[in-house]
Protein backbone atom coordinates (compact mmCIF):
# COMPACT_ATOMS: atom_id res chain seq x y z
CA UNK A 1 0.00 0.00 0.00
CA UNK A 2 1.66 3.56 -0.82
CA UNK A 3 1.37 6.02 2.00
CA UNK A 4 -0.15 9.10 0.38
CA UNK A 5 0.86 12.13 2.46
CA UNK A 6 -1.03 13.50 5.12
CA UNK A 7 -1.74 16.80 3.47
CA UNK A 8 -3.86 15.33 1.22
CA UNK A 9 -6.04 13.39 3.82
CA UNK A 10 -7.09 17.16 5.44
CA UNK A 11 -9.86 19.49 4.59
CA UNK A 12 -7.90 20.45 1.46
CA UNK A 13 -8.27 16.65 -0.29
CA UNK A 14 -8.49 16.85 -4.48
CA UNK A 15 -11.96 16.13 -5.63
CA UNK A 16 -10.09 13.55 -7.52
CA UNK A 17 -7.32 11.62 -6.50
CA UNK A 18 -5.33 8.66 -8.80
CA UNK A 19 -2.25 6.54 -8.03
CA UNK A 20 -0.75 5.66 -11.50
CA UNK A 21 2.30 3.76 -12.23
CA UNK A 22 4.82 4.85 -14.69
CA UNK A 23 2.77 3.91 -17.76
CA UNK A 24 -0.09 6.31 -16.86
CA UNK A 25 -2.28 2.63 -15.81
CA UNK A 26 -4.59 3.76 -12.77
CA UNK A 27 -3.79 1.46 -9.75
CA UNK A 28 -6.03 3.17 -6.81
CA UNK A 29 -8.51 6.03 -7.44
CA UNK A 30 -10.11 8.39 -5.48
CA UNK A 31 -13.24 10.48 -5.39
CA UNK A 32 -14.51 13.92 -2.95
CA UNK A 33 -17.99 13.10 -2.02
CA UNK A 34 -18.90 15.67 -4.62
CA UNK A 35 -19.23 12.96 -6.86
CA UNK A 36 -21.44 11.01 -5.08
CA UNK A 37 -23.11 7.45 -6.48
CA UNK A 38 -19.86 7.15 -8.96
CA UNK A 39 -17.62 4.21 -8.52
CA UNK A 40 -13.97 4.84 -9.10
CA UNK A 41 -13.21 1.47 -8.78
CA UNK A 42 -14.81 1.14 -12.53
CA UNK A 43 -10.88 2.62 -13.11
CA UNK A 44 -8.83 0.25 -11.88
CA UNK A 45 -6.46 -1.37 -14.31
CA UNK A 46 -7.55 1.22 -16.91
CA UNK A 47 -4.86 3.88 -19.01
CA UNK A 48 -5.59 6.95 -17.43
CA UNK A 49 -5.49 8.47 -21.21
CA UNK A 50 -8.82 6.56 -21.92
CA UNK A 51 -11.00 8.48 -19.08
CA UNK A 52 -11.25 11.92 -20.56
CA UNK A 53 -12.23 13.12 -23.81
CA UNK A 54 -10.34 12.40 -27.20
CA UNK A 55 -9.16 15.38 -27.47
CA UNK A 56 -7.27 15.98 -24.09
CA UNK A 57 -5.12 12.37 -24.06
CA UNK A 58 -2.36 13.81 -25.48
CA UNK A 59 -2.19 16.34 -22.32
CA UNK A 60 -2.44 13.30 -19.86
CA UNK A 61 0.45 11.53 -22.14
CA UNK A 62 2.87 14.64 -21.40
CA UNK A 63 1.96 15.20 -17.60
CA UNK A 64 2.93 11.08 -17.45
CA UNK A 65 6.05 11.81 -19.23
CA UNK A 66 6.76 15.03 -17.10
CA UNK A 67 6.50 13.64 -13.93
CA UNK A 68 8.43 10.38 -14.86
CA UNK A 69 11.21 12.57 -15.78
CA UNK A 70 10.88 15.58 -13.83
CA UNK A 71 9.00 14.72 -10.86
CA UNK A 72 6.53 16.55 -11.17
CA UNK A 73 4.08 18.12 -14.32
CA UNK A 74 2.65 21.62 -14.73
CA UNK A 75 -1.29 21.72 -14.35
CA UNK A 76 -3.60 20.98 -17.29
CA UNK A 77 -7.11 21.17 -17.92
CA UNK A 78 -8.82 18.64 -19.44
CA UNK A 79 -12.81 17.13 -19.34
CA UNK A 80 -12.87 14.14 -17.59
CA UNK A 81 -15.66 11.41 -17.99
CA UNK A 82 -16.77 10.13 -14.62
CA UNK A 83 -16.94 5.88 -14.09
CA UNK A 84 -20.13 5.43 -13.40
CA UNK A 85 -22.35 7.93 -15.19
CA UNK A 86 -19.96 9.09 -18.15
CA UNK A 87 -20.77 12.66 -17.16
CA UNK A 88 -18.22 14.88 -18.28
CA UNK A 89 -16.55 17.39 -15.76
CA UNK A 90 -13.85 19.90 -16.71
CA UNK A 91 -11.18 19.05 -13.82
CA UNK A 92 -7.34 20.49 -13.37
CA UNK A 93 -4.50 17.98 -12.94
CA UNK A 94 -1.02 17.87 -11.68
CA UNK A 95 0.68 15.17 -11.58
CA UNK A 96 4.06 13.93 -9.06
CA UNK A 97 6.28 11.02 -9.02
CA UNK A 98 6.10 9.68 -5.55
CA UNK A 99 10.12 9.84 -3.94
CA UNK A 100 12.03 7.27 -6.17
CA UNK A 101 9.29 4.97 -6.23
CA UNK A 102 7.88 3.34 -9.43
CA UNK A 103 4.56 5.63 -8.62
CA UNK A 104 2.76 8.50 -9.39
CA UNK A 105 -0.18 10.57 -7.97
CA UNK A 106 -2.85 12.77 -10.24
CA UNK A 107 -4.53 14.84 -8.13
CA UNK A 108 -7.49 16.80 -9.74
CA UNK A 109 -9.48 19.66 -9.00
CA UNK A 110 -12.92 19.98 -9.95
CA UNK A 111 -13.80 23.54 -11.81
CA UNK A 112 -17.51 23.42 -11.25
CA UNK A 113 -17.08 25.89 -8.60
CA UNK A 114 -15.36 28.25 -11.53
CA UNK A 115 -18.50 27.74 -13.35
CA UNK A 116 -20.85 28.32 -10.43
CA UNK A 117 -18.76 31.83 -9.10
CA UNK A 118 -18.81 32.34 -13.03
CA UNK A 119 -22.84 32.48 -13.07
CA UNK A 120 -22.90 34.62 -9.78
CA UNK A 121 -20.92 37.09 -11.75
CA UNK A 122 -22.51 37.05 -14.46
CA UNK A 123 -25.99 37.07 -12.63
CA UNK A 124 -24.96 40.70 -11.24
CA UNK A 125 -23.23 41.91 -14.26
CA UNK A 126 -26.44 40.73 -16.04
CA UNK A 127 -28.67 43.21 -13.50
CA UNK A 128 -26.83 45.56 -13.68
CA UNK A 129 -26.94 45.62 -18.24
CA UNK A 130 -30.93 44.71 -17.84
CA UNK A 131 -30.99 48.54 -15.68
CA UNK A 132 -28.86 49.84 -18.18
CA UNK A 133 -30.56 48.73 -21.43
CA UNK A 134 -33.70 49.30 -20.18
CA UNK A 135 -32.45 53.15 -20.20
CA UNK A 136 -31.23 53.04 -23.34
CA UNK A 137 -34.23 51.54 -24.77
CA UNK A 138 -36.53 54.17 -23.20
CA UNK A 139 -33.94 56.84 -24.95
CA UNK A 140 -33.88 54.94 -28.25
CA UNK A 141 -37.74 54.21 -28.19
CA UNK A 142 -38.47 57.96 -27.46
CA UNK A 143 -35.16 58.82 -30.32
CA UNK A 144 -37.11 56.86 -32.64
CA UNK A 145 -40.08 58.30 -32.36
CA UNK A 146 -39.08 62.16 -32.43
CA UNK A 147 -36.99 61.26 -35.84
CA UNK A 148 -39.31 59.27 -37.55
CA UNK A 149 -42.48 60.81 -36.85
CA UNK A 150 -44.27 62.47 -39.70
CA UNK A 151 -46.03 65.23 -37.77
CA UNK A 152 -42.70 68.12 -37.03
CA UNK A 153 -41.63 68.24 -33.63
CA UNK A 154 -39.05 70.42 -31.82
CA UNK A 155 -37.99 71.34 -27.81
CA UNK A 156 -38.11 75.11 -27.19
CA UNK A 157 -36.32 76.24 -24.29
CA UNK A 158 -39.28 77.75 -21.58
CA UNK A 159 -36.60 80.45 -20.90
CA UNK A 160 -35.73 82.02 -23.89
CA UNK A 161 -37.63 80.36 -26.55
CA UNK A 162 -34.48 79.23 -28.16
CA UNK A 163 -34.54 75.67 -30.26
CA UNK A 164 -33.17 72.73 -28.43
CA UNK A 165 -33.64 69.98 -31.10
CA UNK A 166 -36.35 69.53 -33.61
CA UNK A 167 -36.61 66.05 -36.03
CA UNK A 168 -36.51 66.56 -40.21
CA UNK A 169 -40.56 67.00 -40.51
CA UNK A 170 -39.93 70.51 -38.38
CA UNK A 171 -36.91 71.78 -40.38
CA UNK A 172 -39.24 70.71 -43.65
CA UNK A 173 -41.86 73.17 -42.28
CA UNK A 174 -39.56 75.60 -41.37
CA UNK A 175 -37.68 75.12 -44.51
CA UNK A 176 -34.85 74.13 -42.68
CA UNK A 177 -32.13 71.91 -44.78
CA UNK A 178 -32.47 68.33 -43.51
CA UNK A 179 -28.90 68.05 -42.88
CA UNK A 180 -29.35 70.82 -39.45
CA UNK A 181 -32.45 68.56 -38.89
CA UNK A 182 -31.59 67.58 -35.31
CA UNK A 183 -29.81 70.98 -33.90
CA UNK A 184 -30.98 74.24 -34.49
CA UNK A 185 -27.72 76.18 -32.89
CA UNK A 186 -30.01 77.17 -30.14
CA UNK A 187 -31.27 79.74 -32.39
CA UNK A 188 -34.90 81.40 -31.37
CA UNK A 189 -37.82 80.15 -32.67
CA UNK A 190 -39.38 83.20 -33.70
CA UNK A 191 -36.35 83.89 -35.54
CA UNK A 192 -37.94 81.10 -38.47
CA UNK A 193 -41.14 82.22 -38.27
CA UNK A 194 -42.98 84.91 -40.07
CA UNK A 195 -43.74 88.24 -38.97
CA UNK A 196 -47.11 87.90 -38.57
CA UNK A 197 -47.11 84.60 -37.03
CA UNK A 198 -44.98 85.40 -34.00
CA UNK A 199 -47.41 87.38 -32.12
CA UNK A 200 -50.14 84.33 -31.96
CA UNK A 201 -47.12 81.64 -31.76
CA UNK A 202 -46.21 83.42 -28.49
CA UNK A 203 -49.30 84.22 -26.82
CA UNK A 204 -50.06 80.05 -27.27
CA UNK A 205 -46.85 79.73 -25.37
CA UNK A 206 -47.80 82.16 -22.47
CA UNK A 207 -51.16 79.99 -22.37
CA UNK A 208 -49.61 76.84 -21.79
CA UNK A 209 -47.02 78.17 -19.39
CA UNK A 210 -49.95 79.74 -17.21
CA UNK A 211 -52.74 77.30 -17.72
CA UNK A 212 -50.94 74.07 -18.29
CA UNK A 213 -52.39 73.53 -21.99
CA UNK A 214 -54.27 75.78 -24.73
CA UNK A 215 -55.91 74.79 -28.11
CA UNK A 216 -54.34 74.37 -31.48
CA UNK A 217 -53.96 77.11 -33.48
CA UNK A 218 -53.20 77.37 -37.63
CA UNK A 219 -50.49 79.03 -38.69
CA UNK A 220 -48.48 79.39 -42.14
CA UNK A 221 -44.90 78.41 -42.63
CA UNK A 222 -42.11 77.50 -45.09
CA UNK A 223 -41.30 78.54 -47.90
CA UNK A 224 -44.97 77.74 -49.42
CA UNK A 225 -46.69 79.02 -46.82
CA UNK A 226 -48.04 75.83 -46.03
CA UNK A 227 -51.02 75.62 -43.12
CA UNK A 228 -49.90 73.59 -40.16
CA UNK A 229 -51.78 73.14 -37.06
CA UNK A 230 -49.70 73.77 -34.00
CA UNK A 231 -49.92 72.86 -30.66
CA UNK A 232 -47.84 73.23 -27.30
CA UNK A 233 -47.03 71.41 -23.95
CA UNK A 234 -45.03 72.04 -21.05
CA UNK A 235 -42.01 69.97 -19.90
CA UNK A 236 -40.98 70.27 -16.49
CA UNK A 237 -36.61 69.61 -16.36
CA UNK A 238 -35.97 66.64 -13.85
CA UNK A 239 -32.76 67.29 -11.92
CA UNK A 240 -29.41 65.82 -13.23
CA UNK A 241 -30.61 65.98 -16.52
CA UNK A 242 -29.12 67.59 -19.98
CA UNK A 243 -31.52 69.95 -20.42
CA UNK A 244 -31.04 72.74 -17.66
CA UNK A 245 -34.69 74.48 -17.88
CA UNK A 246 -38.42 73.61 -18.71
CA UNK A 247 -39.21 72.69 -22.32
CA UNK A 248 -41.92 73.49 -24.01
CA UNK A 249 -42.74 70.60 -27.04
CA UNK A 250 -43.94 71.72 -29.96
CA UNK A 251 -45.60 69.81 -32.85
CA UNK A 252 -46.50 71.00 -36.17
CA UNK A 253 -48.84 68.88 -37.97
CA UNK A 254 -50.21 70.09 -42.25
CA UNK A 255 -53.86 70.71 -41.98
CA UNK A 256 -55.91 67.87 -43.95
CA UNK A 257 -52.74 66.47 -45.30
CA UNK A 258 -53.24 63.12 -47.17
CA UNK A 259 -48.84 61.72 -47.09
CA UNK A 260 -48.21 58.28 -47.51
CA UNK A 261 -46.44 56.32 -45.12
CA UNK A 262 -42.60 55.16 -46.44
CA UNK A 263 -42.62 51.28 -47.66
CA UNK A 264 -40.42 49.29 -45.41
CA UNK A 265 -36.77 48.30 -47.72
CA UNK A 266 -37.38 44.40 -48.46
CA UNK A 267 -33.98 42.33 -49.25
CA UNK A 268 -31.64 43.39 -47.16
CA UNK A 269 -28.50 40.70 -47.25
CA UNK A 270 -28.30 39.98 -43.25
CA UNK A 271 -26.57 36.82 -44.33
CA UNK A 272 -23.67 38.69 -46.29
CA UNK A 273 -23.40 41.22 -43.66
CA UNK A 274 -22.93 38.61 -41.03
CA UNK A 275 -20.56 37.20 -42.52
CA UNK A 276 -18.30 39.78 -43.37
CA UNK A 277 -18.77 41.32 -40.08
CA UNK A 278 -15.98 42.29 -38.12
CA UNK A 279 -16.88 40.88 -34.45
CA UNK A 280 -16.90 37.05 -34.72
CA UNK A 281 -20.55 35.17 -34.88
CA UNK A 282 -21.28 31.79 -34.35
CA UNK A 283 -24.42 30.22 -34.24
CA UNK A 284 -24.86 26.87 -31.63
CA UNK A 285 -27.68 24.70 -30.61
CA UNK A 286 -28.65 24.54 -26.89
CA UNK A 287 -25.71 22.45 -26.11
CA UNK A 288 -23.35 24.10 -27.36
CA UNK A 289 -22.50 22.43 -30.80
CA UNK A 290 -21.35 24.82 -33.75
CA UNK A 291 -24.03 25.18 -36.81
CA UNK A 292 -22.75 28.33 -38.31
CA UNK A 293 -19.44 30.56 -38.11
CA UNK A 294 -18.64 33.71 -39.73
CA UNK A 295 -15.13 34.62 -40.93
CA UNK A 296 -14.00 36.77 -38.00
CA UNK A 297 -14.72 33.69 -35.77
CA UNK A 298 -12.40 31.49 -38.11
CA UNK A 299 -9.99 34.02 -37.71
CA UNK A 300 -9.88 34.52 -33.81
CA UNK A 301 -9.39 30.37 -33.55
CA UNK A 302 -7.36 30.10 -36.52
CA UNK A 303 -9.12 27.87 -38.27
CA UNK A 304 -8.99 27.63 -42.27
CA UNK A 305 -12.68 26.75 -43.13
CA UNK A 306 -16.09 26.77 -41.42
CA UNK A 307 -16.25 22.98 -42.42
CA UNK A 308 -13.96 21.95 -39.35
CA UNK A 309 -15.61 23.86 -36.69
CA UNK A 310 -19.10 22.01 -37.64
CA UNK A 311 -20.50 19.95 -35.07
CA UNK A 312 -17.51 20.68 -32.61
CA UNK A 313 -18.17 22.55 -29.45
CA UNK A 314 -17.94 25.77 -28.96
CA UNK A 315 -16.47 25.42 -25.04
CA UNK A 316 -13.12 23.59 -27.03
CA UNK A 317 -11.78 27.37 -27.92
CA UNK A 318 -14.29 29.64 -25.65
CA UNK A 319 -13.14 30.10 -21.97
CA UNK A 320 -12.11 27.02 -19.57
CA UNK A 321 -13.03 23.38 -21.02
CA UNK A 322 -16.50 23.48 -20.44
CA UNK A 323 -17.46 26.22 -17.96
CA UNK A 324 -17.55 29.52 -19.66
CA UNK A 325 -20.02 27.95 -22.41
CA UNK A 326 -21.87 26.53 -19.45
CA UNK A 327 -22.54 29.64 -18.00
CA UNK A 328 -23.64 31.18 -20.78
CA UNK A 329 -25.56 29.04 -22.27
CA UNK A 330 -27.41 28.82 -19.30
CA UNK A 331 -27.67 32.28 -18.52
CA UNK A 332 -29.58 32.40 -22.35
CA UNK A 333 -31.62 29.74 -21.42
CA UNK A 334 -32.58 31.44 -18.34
CA UNK A 335 -32.59 35.27 -19.21
CA UNK A 336 -32.69 35.08 -22.99
CA UNK A 337 -29.80 37.03 -23.77
CA UNK A 338 -26.05 37.79 -22.25
CA UNK A 339 -24.19 40.61 -22.84
CA UNK A 340 -20.63 41.56 -22.10
CA UNK A 341 -19.51 38.46 -20.67
CA UNK A 342 -15.45 38.62 -20.65
CA UNK A 343 -13.46 35.38 -21.27
CA UNK A 344 -10.94 34.55 -23.32
CA UNK A 345 -10.79 32.34 -26.78
CA UNK A 346 -7.92 30.28 -27.31
CA UNK A 347 -6.82 29.80 -31.11
CA UNK A 348 -5.56 26.64 -32.90
CA UNK A 349 -1.84 27.65 -33.08
CA UNK A 350 -1.93 28.49 -29.01
CA UNK A 351 -2.51 32.22 -29.21
CA UNK A 352 -5.25 33.16 -26.89
CA UNK A 353 -7.39 36.78 -27.21
CA UNK A 354 -9.16 38.76 -24.60
CA UNK A 355 -13.09 38.89 -25.84
CA UNK A 356 -16.77 39.80 -24.85
CA UNK A 357 -18.92 37.52 -25.56
CA UNK A 358 -22.57 38.23 -25.72
CA UNK A 359 -25.84 35.84 -26.76
CA UNK A 360 -29.43 35.55 -27.16
CA UNK A 361 -31.92 32.80 -28.54
CA UNK A 362 -33.89 32.58 -31.56
CA UNK A 363 -36.95 32.34 -29.22
CA UNK A 364 -37.43 34.02 -25.73
CA UNK A 365 -38.35 30.29 -23.73
CA UNK A 366 -36.39 27.11 -25.13
CA UNK A 367 -34.53 28.23 -27.98
CA UNK A 368 -33.80 25.69 -30.38
CA UNK A 369 -30.64 27.66 -31.82
CA UNK A 370 -28.21 30.80 -29.77
CA UNK A 371 -26.45 33.31 -31.85
CA UNK A 372 -23.19 34.65 -29.79
CA UNK A 373 -20.93 37.59 -31.23
CA UNK A 374 -17.83 37.72 -30.00
CA UNK A 375 -15.76 41.18 -29.66
CA UNK A 376 -11.83 41.14 -29.40
CA UNK A 377 -10.57 43.34 -26.66
CA UNK A 378 -7.32 42.48 -26.54
CA UNK A 379 -6.09 45.62 -28.11
CA UNK A 380 -8.75 48.01 -26.71
CA UNK A 381 -7.62 46.65 -23.07
CA UNK A 382 -3.70 47.01 -24.35
CA UNK A 383 -4.48 50.85 -25.25
CA UNK A 384 -6.47 51.76 -22.12
CA UNK A 385 -3.21 50.15 -19.77
CA UNK A 386 -1.15 51.94 -22.31
CA UNK A 387 -2.78 55.33 -22.08
CA UNK A 388 -2.72 55.17 -18.20
CA UNK A 389 -6.85 55.84 -17.93
CA UNK A 390 -6.95 56.73 -14.11
CA UNK A 391 -8.16 59.84 -12.09
CA UNK A 392 -7.89 62.98 -13.85
CA UNK A 393 -5.11 65.23 -12.68
CA UNK A 394 -6.77 67.32 -10.51
CA UNK A 395 -8.09 64.16 -8.85
CA UNK A 396 -4.54 62.46 -8.59
CA UNK A 397 -3.17 66.38 -7.20
CA UNK A 398 -5.89 65.59 -4.20
CA UNK A 399 -4.90 61.79 -3.80
CA UNK A 400 -1.35 62.58 -3.93
CA UNK A 401 -2.12 65.62 -1.18
CA UNK A 402 -4.14 63.21 0.85
CA UNK A 403 -1.59 60.72 1.38
CA UNK A 404 1.40 63.07 1.89
CA UNK A 405 -1.26 64.40 4.89
CA UNK A 406 -1.46 61.06 6.41
CA UNK A 407 2.18 60.07 5.64
CA UNK A 408 3.21 63.70 7.65
CA UNK A 409 0.83 62.23 10.61
CA UNK A 410 2.77 59.18 10.80
CA UNK A 411 6.12 60.51 10.55
CA UNK A 412 8.61 60.21 13.52
CA UNK A 413 5.90 58.15 15.40
CA UNK A 414 6.18 54.51 13.20
CA UNK A 415 8.70 53.27 11.11
CA UNK A 416 8.29 53.46 7.21
CA UNK A 417 7.98 49.19 7.10
CA UNK A 418 5.38 49.15 9.88
CA UNK A 419 3.37 51.97 8.35
CA UNK A 420 3.21 50.25 5.62
CA UNK A 421 2.92 46.76 6.52
CA UNK A 422 -0.24 48.50 8.38
CA UNK A 423 -1.59 49.49 5.21
CA UNK A 424 -1.14 45.85 3.99
CA UNK A 425 -2.95 44.16 6.42
CA UNK A 426 -6.05 46.49 6.10
CA UNK A 427 -6.19 46.60 2.16
CA UNK A 428 -5.57 42.45 2.66
CA UNK A 429 -8.61 42.06 4.94
CA UNK A 430 -10.85 44.34 2.81
CA UNK A 431 -9.52 42.44 -0.17
CA UNK A 432 -10.75 38.98 1.34
CA UNK A 433 -13.81 40.26 2.80
CA UNK A 434 -14.93 41.76 -0.93
CA UNK A 435 -14.39 38.14 -2.37
CA UNK A 436 -16.03 36.29 0.38
CA UNK A 437 -19.33 38.00 0.14
CA UNK A 438 -18.80 37.74 -3.91
CA UNK A 439 -18.81 34.09 -3.14
CA UNK A 440 -21.53 34.07 -0.98
CA UNK A 441 -19.40 32.95 1.80
CA UNK A 442 -18.10 29.74 -0.33
CA UNK A 443 -14.63 29.72 1.38
CA UNK A 444 -12.79 27.35 -1.66
CA UNK A 445 -14.48 29.72 -4.49
CA UNK A 446 -13.49 33.03 -2.97
CA UNK A 447 -9.76 31.28 -2.63
CA UNK A 448 -10.17 30.62 -6.06
CA UNK A 449 -11.09 33.75 -6.75
CA UNK A 450 -7.81 35.73 -5.14
CA UNK A 451 -5.42 33.00 -5.90
CA UNK A 452 -5.01 31.66 -2.48
CA UNK A 453 -5.08 28.13 -1.41
CA UNK A 454 -7.99 27.68 0.94
CA UNK A 455 -5.04 26.94 3.46
CA UNK A 456 -3.67 30.27 3.48
CA UNK A 457 -7.32 31.62 3.44
CA UNK A 458 -8.00 29.73 6.71
CA UNK A 459 -5.03 31.71 8.43
CA UNK A 460 -5.82 34.89 6.86
CA UNK A 461 -9.54 34.52 8.14
CA UNK A 462 -8.14 33.85 12.45
CA UNK A 463 -5.67 36.44 11.50
CA UNK A 464 -7.93 38.97 10.50
CA UNK A 465 -10.47 37.86 12.68
CA UNK A 466 -13.23 36.82 10.16
CA UNK A 467 -15.69 34.34 10.98
CA UNK A 468 -17.69 32.48 8.35
CA UNK A 469 -20.32 30.06 9.16
CA UNK A 470 -19.88 26.79 7.53
CA UNK A 471 -21.37 25.89 4.66
CA UNK A 472 -20.98 22.67 2.40
CA UNK A 473 -18.86 23.85 -0.28
CA UNK A 474 -19.77 22.49 -3.54
CA UNK A 475 -16.17 20.85 -4.98
CA UNK A 476 -14.64 20.47 -1.72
Amino acid sequence: MIHVPMALDNAAAPDVKLILDLQGVIREATLSPAFEGEHPDAWIGTPWMETVRSADGEHLRRMVEDARHRGVSAFSQVVQRLPSSGREVPIEYTTVRLGAGSSLIAIGKNLNVISELQNRIADAQQTMERDYWKRREIETRYRLLFTSSRDAVMLVDAKDLSIRERNPAAAAALGLPASAARSAGARKLSEWLPPEERGGFERLLRQVREQGKAPSMLMRLGPGRQAWMVRASLIAAAPNEALPNDVFLVQFWPSGRDGAVPERREGVPVESLLERAPDGFVAVDPAGSILRANLSFLDLVQVGSESALIGESLGRWLGRPGADVHVLLANVARLGAVRLLTTTVRGELGIESEVEVSACGSTLEAPQFIGVFVRDVGRRLTRRDAGHEADPPAAADEADAALVDALSGRSGKTSLRQYVEDRVRVLEKQYIQAALKLTGGNRRAAAELIGLSRQSLYVKLARYGLAVDDKPEQGA
